[in-house]
């Protein structure tokens, strides 16, 4: 869902007549890179011109990092580096003020734990610079003092470097110049006018103004990666896969925003953020992992350059080269400078190294591995049984029905309407005894309504975030006049987890499930549509500090209120609009406001596989799209696509005619039909695979480039792609396809179309006829995917389904393996086997 329907205001959302939305066509309402302050401030600072040099004379060697002083040349404030060896081969650099006025914003929760360190051991070179080092990893950390600079080798190799570039960028904190309007909104002061047009004191964007109790806060740094031409990550955006030059005047932002009917293509920021980068190539995989919940921008260049030399022997000329070499810019809004430099050396190594830090994907409890059916809105009890008995009629497998925001009392969340659901509690009954579930949205924005019970716990509680005079901030979104629960504060997630228990949440029963939609937060007039920067949470931080972290700490309260419902003994199910690094721990994302185009089924497909190297394997985009009456062979196509991806979810905005799978005819039905259940046939994969992504953050969906790390032609391939290591699937994704052009990846490979075996040789690119039937599935020779005969009514229904094995051979004799889950707690509970075909080795 996305604000469709707010009242219009000079800032308000614009209203489509059809759609009852924002019109995609307008980006006035979100902000251009040259419209933020910060971006504008931190472009005065030119490469190659840094004013930090580091005090070499300073650095400490202490049991868990090592410390020095750099200084600012111009302003001679000075900051403190701390540099730690994190053991598995991470690197992290923090710096901040070494006296600021007030403690900086340090992101917390993210992290599992404080990671464990190793001593690092320090030695001077030469002058000027100064090698640290630690026992037991390959890479060395060059300091060089003027100007600052940090070179990451591995061996004689250079990696990469920070600061090389000259673009470390720290605003320190400062008082407020006089007459600045920190304290209201109006100046006649010419300094503070000056001021004002870099936003540094307050900042304006249509009829708003931010008013920056702090002043200007930004830090900034850059990286250059030598070799690497390939670079991926930094969800979330409708873009493609493989990261592109940003050019002079853009960036990627990574500010959650509720961007109804995305534009595609573009770099400004949609629903969530991940700030992950990775780089590849053949002989190396590495990531940067910038830890800052604030809006932040990312430049990317990429050119070829002379490989850069630590020596002090001049170059040997005629032995140079151009290489390539990727150079990444970070700029935040406020905080400190948190990195963590992950080593790799390969594609798995950077995933558990990124897991290391921010955990893993949740072990999701089965049930949700199967077909969701949604709209806004089933209209009553009557409709959701009347949808539930006609999957039964036409023998469509689906496991969970999911409730709009209609399904409230005027957009209360935890209650029900009382005249379109007067019998909650039996219509859960009805699912449950056909083995089925129920999701129900819960936002977070809270009806003003004094008589509403939610409302008056958290107006008692202080739970609320505060505007800038220290009143509850009041907002508009679906309810009307709202206020918003303040989820960065301990006490209000315990509060809101408590929510949840069976005899709190009246109406609800333990097959109950959660939606936390509109959590970027989403309010519908206010700048870009989202909470105030200058609003002000618990213990006094601005918004402005952790807006990217809001939604993921609604989804960490929902999921504990669902842990704690069952006492610990069931895994919850909760789907998240919004997220950051971490929101991997629990549960689901999707990708928001999609349309019904093909250029969005298209477009889903890289933007699932950057979510998924970024740690959020369970992910997916809606089914159909979103807004819009698909076309019958889109909607095939995307059932098709949507089968053989981790969240697999059908949904449809109000205003669009109803699209049941079985409501397009009898042959489009069996289709959608043959779709679905080919996804339930293959459940002991896809459970296998989210156990391996739990256990050792294996993507579920990987890029070819994981899975084949030294095939350069597999870099960029973003139509394609493997789910774990056996299954390689190709969407269809154009009307009217006949063919397809398929890259069958590695040398020596060989793979067998999934349904009829057909054998086809590595390393090759084939055109394979396609027809509405299917879409192309392969299976790597020398695996082996363990599936059930037939699918149930619903994943409860096929407890006793027997299973079967699908061995594709090669030359070798290998093994797969399957993972059967059993009830009972939160830990991984089941038993894995290991299965090995008796077979010659020589076929």
């Amino acid at each position: 869902m996305s604000s469709k329907e707010s009242p219009l205001s000079p800032c308000a959302p614009e209203l489509d007549d059809t759609l009852g939305g924002v019109l995609n066509e307008d980006k006035k309402k979100f902000k251009t890179c040259s419209q933020i302050g910060f971006y504008r401030r931190q472009k005065l600072l030119l490469p190659g011109r840094s004013p930090y040099h580091a005090r070499l004379e300073t650095l400490t060697v202490g049991d868990d990092s090592a410390t020095l002083e750099i200084l600012h040349q111009d302003t001679k404030v000075p900051l403190q580096l701390q540099v730690f060896a994190v053991e598995g081969d991470i690197l992290r650099l923090k710096i901040n003020e070494v006296s600021p006025l007030k403690p900086r914003y340090e992101v917390p929760d993210v992290l599992v734990k404080e990671p464990a360190t190793q001593r690092l051991i320090a030695s001077k070179t030469e002058e000027g610079s100064v090698v640290l080092e630690h026992a037991s990893g390959p890479y060395k950390l060059h300091v060089t003092a003027k100007p600052f600079c940090v070179s990451v080798t591995n061996g004689d190799k250079l990696v990469l470097s920070v600061n090389s570039q000259g673009l470390l960028y720290f605003e320190h904190l400062r008082s407020p110049p006089p007459n600045s309007a920190t304290a209201g909104c109006g100046s006649d002061s010419s300094e503070v006018s000056s001021q004002d047009e870099l936003g540094l004191w307050r900042e304006q964007f249509g009829a708003f103004v931010d008013i920056k109790a702090s002043g200007p806060t930004s830090v900034g740094m850059d990286f250059s990666l030598y070799g690497f031409e390939h670079v991926y990550g930094l969800p979330e955006h409708a873009d493609t896969h493989q990261l592109r030059d940003t050019g002079d005047d853009d960036a990627y932002r990574l500010y959650n925003l509720d961007v109804f009917g995305y534009p595609l293509h573009e770099k400004m920021g949609i629903y969530g953020s991940v700030p992950l980068l990775l780089a590849h190539k053949p002989t190396h995989t590495c990531g940067i992992f910038w830890l800052n919940s604030s809006e932040t921008l990312v430049e990317i260049h990429s050119k070829a350059a002379l490989q850069p030399s630590l020596s002090s022997a001049p170059p040997d000329i005629t032995k140079q080269r151009a290489v390539p070499q990727t150079d990444v810019r970070w700029m935040s809004d406020s905080g400190i400078v948190d990195v963590f430099l992950l080593m790799g050396p390969g594609p798995m190594d950077v995933f558990k190294q990124y897991s290391q830090l921010t955990g893993t994907q949740s072990l999701p409890p089965q049930f949700s591995l199967g077909y969701h059916q949604c709209r806004w809105n089933y209209e009553d009890e009557a409709d959701v049984e009347a949808v539930d008995s006609g999957f039964d009629e036409h023998r469509i497998p689906y496991d969970v029905i999911w409730l709009d925001i209609e399904h409230t009392e005027g957009k209360r969340y935890f209650t029900w309407d009382r005249l379109k659901f007067p019998n909650p509690a039996r219509m859960q009954e009805m699912l449950r005894e056909k083995k089925r579930k129920l999701v129900v949205i819960s936002d977070p924005h809270i009806k003003l309504d004094p008589d509403y019970s939610l409302y008056a716990q958290a107006k008692d509680g202080g739970y609320f975030v505060k505007d800038r005079g220290g009143q509850d901030f009041e907002g508009h979104c679906w309810p009307g006049t709202s206020c918003y629960l303040d989820f960065s504060s301990r006490a209000v997630r315990d509060w809101y987890s408590a929510q949840f228990a069976l005899d709190t949440y009246k109406g609800s029963s333990d097959v109950l499930f959660v939606w936390n939609d509109m959590n970027e937060p989403s309010v519908f007039e206010a700048p870009e549509m989202t909470m105030p920067k200058h609003a002000v949470h618990h213990q006094n931080w601005e918004h402005r500090d952790l807006h990217n972290l809001y939604g993921f700490y609604q989804q960490m309260s929902t999921a504990e209120g669902l842990t704690r419902r069952s006492g610990g003994q069931e895994r919850p199910f909760v789907l998240t609009r919004s997220f950051f690094a971490g929101s991997q721990r629990y549960g689901a994302v999707w990708t928001g406001d999609n349309k019904a185009e093909w250029d969005y089924l298209k477009i889903s497909i890289p933007m699932l596989l950057t979510l998924s190297v970024t740690g959020i394997s369970f992910c997916g985009a809606d089914v159909g799209g979103f807004v819009g009456d698909p076309e019958p062979e889109l909607l095939i196509r995307w059932y098709q696509a949507g089968s053989f991806q981790p969240f697999f979810r059908a949904h449809a905005i109000r205003d669009s005619q109803r699209r049941e799978p079985w409501l397009f005819g009898a042959d489009n039905t069996r289709l959608i039909r043959k779709a679905i259940e080919e996804r339930y046939t293959l459940l002991p994969y896809w459970y296998l695979l989210f156990y391996r992504a739990h256990m050792s953050a294996e993507p579920v969906m990987r890029p070819l480039w994981v899975a084949f790390p030294k095939h350069p032609e597999t870099f960029g391939m973003e139509t394609q792609y493997m789910l774990g290591d056996a299954l390689l699937v190709v969407p269809v994704s154009e009307a009217g396809a006949s063919a397809l052009d398929v890259q069958f990846p590695g040398t020596g490979e060989r793979w067998y179309d999934f349904r009829t075996y057909e054998c086809v040789e590595g390393h090759r690119r084939q055109k394979v006829t396609v027809t509405l039937e299917q879409i192309p599935v392969y299976q790597r020779g020398g695996s082996i995917v363990p599936m059930q005969t037939r699918a149930g009514k619903s994943t409860g229904w096929m407890k006793n389904t027997p299973y079967e094995l699908h061995i594709a051979l090669d030359s070798k004799v290998k093994r797969g393996s399957l993972y059967v889950g059993r009830r009972g707690g939160l830990g991984v509970r089941g038993t894995l086997y290991h299965v090995k075909p008796d077979v010659r080795e020589e076929i």
